[in-house]
């Protein structure tokens, strides 16, 4: 707003006096409205866009001072100016200040003093909407920054971001990115308050480089939203020349100078695209490594029925360690469940590493038990940051003669005629030097069923793991003919719809 920009009402009783404020105001350049009288001004200002009130103090009505305050209860950022022809002290002065005027003219009033005061008072509170604009703006980036890194997945990135943005600019917005895949999305929101949308959007990236640029468009170049008249403003950010570009458009009108705000959050969504990417990128490799890892058919063994079932988390968790392994090996079937602490690539090419060391000692022809132990000492030695549990277990299928040892895994539940129990083989995890008791031996009677698991099956956020625990019991009392049906079953009556942490289930089906 600048002085020719800006409507000033003038409030006087004195026709005269009220043609010499307005003639002078008017040939400063300023849009100039009148009233006669405190109930006129009080009206005009709830009716009309008025930047500031010239307001003499003596009214026929309402005092000046009266008028002030109604003003400024309901128009805060409105100034005014204070003017009186007649003779005033200090305390009159005072008064008129403490109760609301931003200045206060005294007669005989010098032209150029009223149109300097006037431009002085329109200068400062110019400069203080710019500063309280800025700073609401700046609090709900914050809140908007904050809802981008929160965001589980890549479409809600896009949606927060829309939506943080339109409150930010109080306008219709787009927020453009590439994901993962290479499809590239825009999140649209048609205004403060609504919901984002997603729709297809492609943009011609060439010639944008890294960093932040801004530039005017014609909003034809945007047409994926209704734009209101004029321009639109796009932001680009580029982090990485080998990534494509994130934009944010917003209506032109909506920017102040530098446009510091729409950088800044056009710098802080693609930095919250660049995790978001980085992280499905690592999923997606840990996912393909576990994968990889796990045998890829069950064995064949006379007298035994095996089902497996392997369900990753979903895809906005971190993958974890979880691993099985089924091998006839020597006439004997290992089985070998575990599960390496954390979730991140990391943890999976840990799991990768224990897998192949107990395959390695299993081969040599060692027991359960030595082959934890030896597993073990191979983690303190190479691995020494590291914990995870781990049960083996080696079955001779003729005769049903088993030999297990556990490192800290769940035990596993044995189910013959009705009855359940759990094995339970009390020892230390993997990682950490302590004795370990001497290997259980029993004989899985014909017609038992046994069931391996890791903690993701039985482990909810609203209840308790022995909670869990019974659960699976009171489902295992009956097994299906089907193994893979009894495993899809314990799936779904004990694990999340949104699965939180990694599940394997092994089952193992003596005839």
């Amino acid at each position: 707003m600048d002085g020719g920009a800006a409507t000033i009402l003038v409030v006087d009783d004195s026709r005269t006096k009220r043609y010499l404020l307005v003639s002078w105001l008017t040939r400063a350049g300023f849009t100039v409205l009148e009233a006669e009288n405190g109930a006129e001004a009080l009206a005009r200002v709830e009716v009309d866009r008025i930047d500031l009130v010239v307001l003499d103090v003596r009214l026929p009505d309402l005092s000046g001072y009266e008028v002030c305050e109604r003003v400024k209860a309901a128009h805060p950022a409105m100034p005014v100016i204070h003017v009186s022809a007649h003779a005033v002290d200090v305390a009159d002065r005072a008064q008129g200040l403490t109760r609301g005027a931003d200045a206060y003219l005294t007669e005989p009033i010098e032209p150029e003093e009223l149109i300097a005061t006037t431009r002085a008072v329109l200068r400062y509170y110019q400069a203080r909407q710019r500063a309280e604009l800025l700073a609401e703006r700046l609090l709900v980036l914050a809140d908007t920054t904050v809802a981008v890194y929160a965001a589980p997945t890549f479409a809600r990135l896009l949606e927060a971001a829309a939506e943080g943005a339109a409150q930010i600019f109080k306008s219709p917005v787009a927020v453009v990115a590439e994901t993962f895949d290479g499809d590239c999305l825009a999140g649209i929101a048609a205004g403060p308050g609504t919901r984002a949308t997603l729709v297809p959007w492609v943009v011609d990236d060439s010639g944008v480089p890294t960093g932040a640029t801004v530039r005017v468009e014609d909003p034809a170049n945007w047409g994926l939203i209704e734009w209101p008249a004029g321009s639109v403003t796009v932001a680009a950010a580029r982090l990485r020349e080998d990534r494509a570009p994130l934009y944010v458009v917003v209506p032109t009108a909506t920017q102040t100078a530098r446009t510091p705000v729409l950088v800044q959050l056009a710098q802080a969504v693609a930095a919250a695209v660049e995790a978001q990417r980085s992280f499905d990128e690592e999923h997606r490799i840990a996912v393909t490594l576990q994968r990889s890892l796990l045998p890829r058919r069950l064995p064949d063994v006379a007298g035994l029925d095996l089902a497996v079932r392997y369900e990753p988390a979903n895809a906005q968790t971190e993958v974890g360690g979880d691993f099985y392994e089924l091998v006839m090996l020597d006439g004997h079937l290992l089985l070998a469940i575990g599960d390496v602490a954390g979730h991140s690539l990391h943890a999976a090419t840990v799991m990768a590493e224990l897998r192949h060391a107990v395959r390695a000692y299993a081969v040599e022809g060692h027991q359960p038990g030595e082959i934890l132990h030896r597993v073990n000492e191979l983690m303190r030695t190479l691995l020494p940051a590291e914990i995870a549990t781990l049960c083996v277990l080696l079955l001779h299928p003729p005769t049903g003669r088993v030999r297990l040892a556990s490192a800290g895994h769940l035990p596993p539940v044995l189910s013959l005629d009705g009855k359940v129990e759990f094995v339970q083989h009390l020892a230390p995890l993997l990682g950490v030097r302590a004795p370990r008791p001497a290997d259980l031996e029993f004989v899985l009677p014909a017609g038992a069923t046994l069931v391996f698991y890791t903690d993701g099956l039985i482990e909810r956020r609203d209840a308790t793991i022995d909670e869990g625990l019974a659960a699976l019991a009171a489902l295992s009392g009956t097994v299906d003919e089907d193994l893979d049906q009894f495993c899809a079953r314990l799936l779904v009556e004990l694990a999340p719809p949104e699965i939180q942490d990694d599940v394997a289930v092994v089952v193992l089906h003596r005839r």
